[in-house]
């Protein structure tokens, strides 16, 4: 059966049930009221995020935001007494944008860092997030380039092809990708490392070593769901979200345990893997020769003791030598198709959403987790934010350029009046850096 021949407004439905086959769960009643997945995006203000400034807001025919709604819809029958009262699935993934202001900029990132360009054989995007990225440009374009002269950058991409460019830049560990529709990609790669266990007597223990967006969404949800989650940062270098609207940061990490230890010290170190020992799921997103510098091996922490999760969040995954390359939400939304799939069917470069595959893969990631953790655990979980921004897209695609563009024009069509998201009150707020350090080494004997 084509993807056109089903009843759109049971998309989010359909695509929750697919997440949940996958991870091997029964298929549970889920509370879902069908509704037009252009309508939610509208609703939820991802339509006005994407597009042109000075034009009215594109439609993206991935179902992004009813997405979003399967999976809080199929996360919350495995949690049943979870705290879900204030929660909408679609909401999520515009939380960023409502709380800092962003609007849609076209071939530039709502959150500026990104950009699309065009080489001399296609386009990319390009993701200075990080101050130091700029030092890089000499080294990757062979060309002078001061900071922040993005039209010196383009100058130089113009002159060069798409494929040293993105192989070039992810050696020297640039957020580079295609722009490009590529083929599908997994969005989660289980595998065993422990023994499956009973469920334990008391909530499980959740060690967060994430930071922005992905991981801590991820570790909120987490808490939702029953578990509790202590949040650990370097004290030498704090999650950066704390940079930005503290509401923001507020949303993803109030009611966590606050801890921060010195991980460039031996007694950092050895603090971090006391924690560590007492945690029945770990959430991160380092390479794993970082983790391994600070102790923590995924398999030997699994083999340690029967019924664990550890969750990896990456760009592209943990395998060689993808698990090398840099990532941000942009650009992974780039690299998974959804910047070539606006372009085919509305003619127009501009990136969708704002920083896309960080909330869409920290929701991937919390079902996942805790589905995981219900089913026994002993597994180890790689997800990628370009594979489930990837999965989200080619859910139900149309098979055709033709039947995308007749899609687009079905979607606009149900789509509304699109308006920008708008900030809500965090719901709890987050505790300062190391807060509840004592407390929680205490709590968990360590």
């Amino acid at each position: 059966m084509s993807p056109e021949s089903l009843p759109a407004e049971t998309l989010a439905q359909r695509y929750a049930e697919a997440r949940l086959r996958d991870l091997g769960q029964a298929l549970l009643p889920l509370d879902l009221s069908p509704r037009h997945p252009a309508r939610r995006a509208t609703d939820c203000g991802l339509t006005a995020l994407t597009g042109l400034p000075e034009a009215e807001p594109l439609h993206c025919i991935a179902p992004l935001a009813a997405a979003a709604d399967g999976l809080l819809a199929a996360l919350k029958p495995l949690a049943p007494s979870g705290d879900w009262a204030d929660l909408d699935g679609a909401a999520l993934l515009t939380t960023r944008a409502a709380d800092f202001g962003h609007r849609r900029a076209g071939a530039v990132s709502a959150g500026g860092s990104c950009r699309l360009l065009t080489a001399a054989n296609g386009g990319l995007a390009l993701n200075l997030a990080r101050p130091e990225d700029w030092d890089l440009m000499p080294a990757w374009l062979d060309a002078s380039v001061s900071a922040e002269d993005w039209a010196a950058v383009a100058r130089a991409v113009a002159m060069q092809r798409v494929e040293a460019l993105v192989s070039g830049g992810r050696e020297l560990g640039l957020a580079v990708a295609a722009d490009v529709l590529p083929p599908a990609q997994p969005w989660c790669v289980a595998q065993g490392g422990g023994a499956a266990a009973d469920a334990l007597s008391r909530p499980p223990r959740v060690l967060d070593l994430t930071a922005l967006w992905a991981g801590p969404l991820c570790g909120d949800l987490l808490r939702r769901c029953g578990a509790e989650g202590v949040k650990l940062e370097s004290t030498g270098r704090p999650d950066g979200a704390r940079r930005g609207p503290k509401a923001f940061f507020d949303r993803l990490n109030g009611g966590k345990h606050m801890a921060a230890l010195d991980f460039a010290t031996p007694e950092g170190r050895a603090g971090l893997q006391a924690l560590a020992a007492q945690a029945d799921l770990i959430l991160e997103a380092s390479r794993p020769r970082a983790l391994r510098q600070l102790g923590l091996v995924a398999e030997d922490w699994l083999a340690a003791r029967a019924g664990r999760v550890w969750v990896s969040l990456s760009g592209y995954g943990r395998a060689d030598p993808q698990g090398d390359w840099v990532a941000f939400g942009d650009d992974a939304g780039v690299a998974a198709g959804l910047s070539a799939l606006l372009h085919e069917t509305t003619g127009t470069r501009a990136f969708v959403g704002d920083a896309i595959a960080d909330p869409l893969t920290g929701l991937h990631a919390a079902l996942a987790a805790w589905s995981a953790w219900r089913l026994g655990g002993g597994r180890l979980l790689s997800l990628s934010l370009a594979g489930t921004v990837n999965t989200v897209l080619r859910h139900e695609l149309p098979p055709t350029a033709d039947a995308r563009r007749a899609r687009h024009r079905d979607w606009a069509e149900h789509g509304g009046t699109a308006t920008l998201p708008q900030a809500l009150p965090p719901p709890a707020i987050a505790g300062a850096l190391g807060a509840d350090t004592d407390v929680i080494r205490a709590r968990w004997a360590c």
